[in-house]
Parts: structure tokens; sequence; C-alpha cells
């Protein structure tokens, strides 16, 4: 089927590509998602800690988690699809024991291939082929209420030093990659989960600093990375960089020769409240240049990708959205999924978790996930 066909096809899952949607809170499928991922036949999911049974043993929580990945899989009907999971260390972490839960991204940075290599296993034993990690944002604002020890360093050559050799580590256990937050979260002093980060930095002072650890992960072979829900006045006035073509297309295509498929940071947390309230903006997230929209189901309604969906088909049809952009998208994000493994669901032995937590610091606070 020609993509000019795909385009005109009415049924929402000709876009569902573009999506990668989180499941309502429940380790067990919800009817709600089931009939989702039947319409929309999203290109992923991305698991959460309300996800799995974090009340029983090992061999039983890994039990419900194979009929769960195995439901969604029949949901979409697809063979191959992203199976993702935010997975940094530090408060960054959904999984129950035995999983290991390393320390924060600034502990492990000396050590950060190691662990690359160790959560890329234990990943890729769950079923996961995608892991929203590493963070290459540079914590340099002491006020940062997100990022701080998330980031491996507070320097450019620190977090380049660490995030691209855990990167490479990842990825040789059959993980991919997602470097994040394009072009750097690591200045602000606003929690994008809440409200709208704005910096004014200009485009000069970027490229000194927050971009050259993305460039330096595109140069590398990055294939996947992730837009920050940050205003830049100075550059794009009128639109995040989520949306924003001056970043999605200029700067990081254009510029940096990026190439792989660009996702979107949740597009339900509050940063985006007054920009994707109408189902409009997901035409012009892809027009900007980007590929698939995350929406998640921990501060919105999973049910909005249906309307952004027919938003995308709608923009396309009149005209809004040209086609070759979206086609071009689709290409980008086929290409990758082709490459992707379906890694088999399977129990590890405790020596291996001895082994890894062997590996680096661990993590152990009573605090909440960043979600």
């Amino acid at each position: 089927m020609s993509d000019a066909a795909i385009i005109s096809d009415a049924s929402i899952d000709a876009v569902g590509d573009h999506f990668l949607v989180g499941l309502r809170p429940t380790p067990v499928l919800h009817e709600l998602d089931r009939a989702l991922l039947r319409d929309l036949k999203p290109a992923g999911v991305i698991l959460f800690k309300s996800n799995f049974c974090h009340d029983l043993p090992y061999a039983a929580w890994l039990e419900s988690h194979r009929r769960l990945i195995g439901e969604v899989l029949e949901a979409t009907g697809r063979s191959r699809m992203f199976i993702a999971v935010d997975h940094e260390g530090g408060r960054v972490c959904r999984t129950p024991p035995p999983i290991t839960r390393f320390a924060y991204a600034a502990d492990y940075a000396s050590n950060a291939a190691e662990v690359g290599r160790a959560m890329g296993r234990e990943l890729a034993s769950l079923g996961f082929n995608l892991n929203f990690a590493p963070v290459l944002d540079i914590h340099t604002n002491k006020d940062n209420p997100v990022i701080g020890p998330r980031a491996y360093g507070g320097t450019a050559e620190a977090v380049i030093a660490a995030a691209l050799p855990f990167m490479r580590a990842l990825e040789a256990e059959k993980i991919l990659a997602c470097g994040k937050h394009f072009p750097g979260h690591g200045d602000t002093n606003v929690d994008s989960h809440f409200g709208l980060p704005s910096l004014g930095l200009d485009l000069e002072a970027l490229r000194l600093r927050e971009i050259r650890p993305f460039a330096a992960a595109i140069r590398a072979g990055a294939r996947m990375l992730m837009t920050s829900h940050i205003l830049f006045p100075g550059i794009d006035a009128d639109a995040p960089v989520t949306l924003s073509r001056r970043f999605a297309t200029d700067l990081l295509r254009d510029e940096l020769g990026f190439d792989g498929v660009v996702v979107s940071d949740d597009i339900g947390m509050g940063a985006m409240t007054d920009f994707f309230g109408a189902a409009d903006a997901a035409a012009r997230f892809l027009s900007a240049g980007c590929d698939m929209l995350v929406v998640c189901a921990h501060f919105t309604l999973v049910d909005r990708a249906r309307g952004f969906a027919e938003a995308i088909l709608s923009a396309a049809a009149d005209g809004r959205l040209d086609s070759d952009v979206l086609a071009r998208s689709r290409r980008r994000i086929r290409a990758l999924l082709d490459q992707m493994p379906m890694n088999e669901i399977h129990q590890l032995p405790e020596s291996v978790f001895f082994e890894h937590r062997e590996a680096g610091a661990s993590y152990e606070s009573p605090t909440a996930e960043v979600v």
C-alpha cells in the first residue's frame, strides 16, 4: 500500500505508528485500554510502577507481567512494537524486586557502561526493548526540581563521558536507548510535569553547552531522542520545543543531522496543558519534524489519543499536514521498528542480580518515583 493510500485511510489505525501510549494503572489490561490498542494499533506502549504486581514473589509477578505484554501484542495485532519503560536509576524505577534498583545516574557515572549492561540484561528479561534513558541533560541549576542527580554531571564533558558508554552497553543487551530531554532540561527551575519551564538562553548558548551531549550521542549512533517541554522565547516564542519546527527540524535534523525517531515527553504533563488542549496539536507536532506522541494515563486520559489520531488524518486530508512530512516520519518509525528485537520474558537466576548489585551503588529511599 502506498503512503498516500495509508494517509487517506479513514480509520485511526492508519496513523497508529505515531503513538506510544501508557496503560491505565493496573497490572491487568483494562478493557478500555484493550479497545484503544485494538483501534489505534500504536507502535508502542510504556509501562509504569502501577502496571506491575509489587506484592507478589518474582516468579508470580513475572507471570502476570508476561500475560500483560502478551495481551498488549494480541490487542494491537502487531508482531513487533516498542515495549518501553523509564528506567534510569534513583527514583525513576518502576519494577519490583529482585530487579536491581540502581542509584541515580550521577552516582554511577564512573561505572556507567557496567550499569548499562546490567540494566539492559534485566530489562530484556522483562520483554522490554526500549528504555527512555540516558538523561543527556547537564545539571547546572541547583534549584532544578526535576533533573538534579538524574543527570550524569554538571558539565557537557561529564555527561558525554558517562552517557555514551551507558547507551552503547544498554543497546548491546538489545534495549534501544532514547536520549532525553532535547535540547537540555538541566538549567530549568520549573518541573515540566506541573508547569512550563521557560529559559532565556539563545541558540549560541545552547550550542556551547546544552546541545553538546545530544550532538555527541547523534555522532555515536543514537536512533531515538525525546523532546523537552520547555519554552525558549528567544529562539521560538510561539511554541515549546515539542511543537517547534525551529528545534525539531532546523536544529535537530538539519543542523545536527539526526535522522532517527523523535518522541515527545508525555504530552499529558502540566507543561503541555495549554498546547495540547486541542487535538490539532498532534498535527503541529508532526509538522514540526517529530515522529511519535507519548500519551500516558498518569496525567491525562489516554483515550485522547483517538482524537489526536483523527486530527492527524484530518490535517493530512485537507493539506494542513504535508503528506510527504507524514510519510517520511512513518518511514523513520518503520525502519526503527524493523530493527527492534522482541525480547523473550524469562526469569533470571539470583546470581545475576547479585552480580548486578555489585556493579553500581544501590538506591534506597521511600521517596516516590518521578513519573
